[in-house]
């Protein structure tokens, strides 16, 4: 049976989707809910003081977030119950010089960031979307992301009647082919001096043209823009859609579906009245920046973020000696569970011999348990057997995938961690189509699935591992 609420995790999912263009906006969207649920934010650069039963959270590099809620029984040693997503998908990053002009248009100078499938960024609407550093006009700098709603610039495709061989297989040059058209020289040099707030400085490194686009949105001049990490991104809104409203068609399910299941999760999870009150853990949720390439930065899973955190809330939960807090963050690892959430390849109908036969993930089946001999996933028979477990409780459907023997195998932040921490560990995802395309697809079933395995993770996990004995 539906429970309460379960109607609106999709709507609420589409809602967190349009307001995260990028990585920085994810972050900041997962903020306002957080504090509007009544988390605290900490700051990294300074002392916390934690108190049982109350909720926190903190960011680093405004792309990555860690929220947290201290049970009322919890003490220092106890373990922590974890859920880690990332906030990154692939797309193409402007470059420190964007400055491109060749036969008469002014494009736009990007790099490939992650793994994409590039030729569906072909002939989209894209617009630009980041954070930039701006003067404050006080002799300071401002910290502010940035989006263009409008589309600006788009990548055109070649004609067939230029390129008859195209349809046999066509083959993207990154370097070449993908540069977006933003305007033409010829209408840009006509409309300078012509803008209303005055003549456009020319600059060496990215067309004026779209620095004063960047600074009408940020209501500041376009000298004051020091710097910008920017991103193209499509401008099509995320839907709800198919003959019977059944799929969500989107960018960047993978893998911000899982960073909001997983944050809806332990707001849900930690919100009612007494939700803590027996709690002895940490439940902890941690989405990640930069897993699409490889995860190996300062706020990425790569990073001592997650070790970081751990460390420092046990630390303030003892007044032991250092020798004595790392000891009892040793047992706490060890009493500790991570859930690896990152969108899984649900069965392609047209390519069904992709997948191993007796491993097919279907959309509306429930998240999917990844496993992996050779440990590109962390999943083992014990942190397999908790998932189902929680799942069993519940009605709710759960899926197996393997990759085939013959075909290369993904991996996610689970190993990093795993390995890096110590920590147990079982990688699960919703199924999805068109994984890395500008425009992916799930299934509203699966979405709901997710939400609420993940909530009763957090709600009942405490309970069930203390059931269970391995290491004796």
């Amino acid at each position: 049976m539906a429970k309460e609420g379960e109607n609106e995790v999709v709507s609420d999912l589409i809602g967190f989707l349009n307001a995260s263009p990028t990585a920085f906006h994810a972050v900041d969207e997962s903020k306002k809910r957080l504090k509007n649920a009544g988390f605290e934010q900490v700051s990294e650069r300074e002392d916390w003081n934690l108190q049982a039963g109350n909720k926190y959270f903190f960011t680093r590099n405004h792309s990555t977030i860690v929220a947290f809620a201290i049970g009322k029984k919890y003490v220092a040693g106890n373990g922590f119950h974890i859920i880690g997503a990332h906030t990154d998908s692939p797309c193409l990053k402007l470059k420190p010089v964007s400055k491109v002009a060749k036969g008469g248009y002014l494009e736009v100078g990007v790099q490939t960031y992650g793994g994409g499938l590039w030729h569906t960024w072909f002939d989209r609407d894209l617009t630009v979307a980041g954070r930039m550093i701006l003067r404050d006009g006080k002799g300071g700098y401002l910290h502010r992301l940035l989006r263009i709603q409008e589309p600006i610039m788009r990548i055109p495709t070649l004609a067939i009647h230029l390129n008859r061989e195209v349809n046999d297989g066509f083959k993207v040059n990154k370097h070449t082919h993908l540069v977006p058209v933003l305007a033409t020289s010829i209408k840009a040099e006509l409309n300078k001096g012509a803008h209303e707030n005055g003549p456009i400085v020319d600059n060496k490194k990215h067309h004026s043209v779209l620095l004063q686009l960047l600074a009408t949105e940020a209501g500041c001049q376009p000298d004051d823009i020091c710097d910008f990490e920017l991103q193209a991104c499509d401008t099509q809104p995320s839907i709800v859609s198919g003959a019977m409203k059944e799929f969500v068609f989107s960018g960047r399910l993978d893998n911000l579906c899982m960073s909001f299941c997983s944050l809806k999760a332990l707001i849900d999870a930690t919100s009612s009245e007494g939700s803590l009150e027996d709690e002895t853990g940490v439940r902890m949720v941690a989405l990640f920046d930069h897993e699409e390439v490889g995860s190996d930065s300062a706020q990425g899973a790569g990073s001592p973020a997650m070790l970081d955190s751990l460390s420092r809330i046990t630390t303030c939960f003892s007044p032991n000696s250092k020798v004595a807090v790392l000891r009892l963050l040793e047992k706490a690892i060890q009493r500790s569970f991570l859930v690896s959430a990152d969108m899984a390849h649900a069965l392609h109908p047209n390519y069904m011999d992709k997948h191993e036969e007796n491993h097919q993930p279907k959309l509306h089946g429930g998240l999917v348990i990844k496993t992996n001999a050779n440990q590109r996933y962390a999943t083992n028979a014990v942190t397999s057997f908790i998932f189902r477990e929680i799942a069993g409780k519940h009605n709710l459907p759960v899926q197996d995938f393997v990759v085939r023997n013959d075909m290369p195998c993904g991996s996610t932040i689970g190993p990093i961690l795993a390995s890096g921490m110590g920590i147990r560990t079982v990688d699960v995802g919703a199924p999805q189509l068109s994984m890395h395309s500008i425009r992916e697809m799930c299934a509203v079933d699966d979405v709901k699935h997710s939400y609420l395995h993940f909530k009763a993770y957090f709600e009942e996990f405490t309970h069930l591992d203390a059931k269970i004995t391995v290491d004796l």
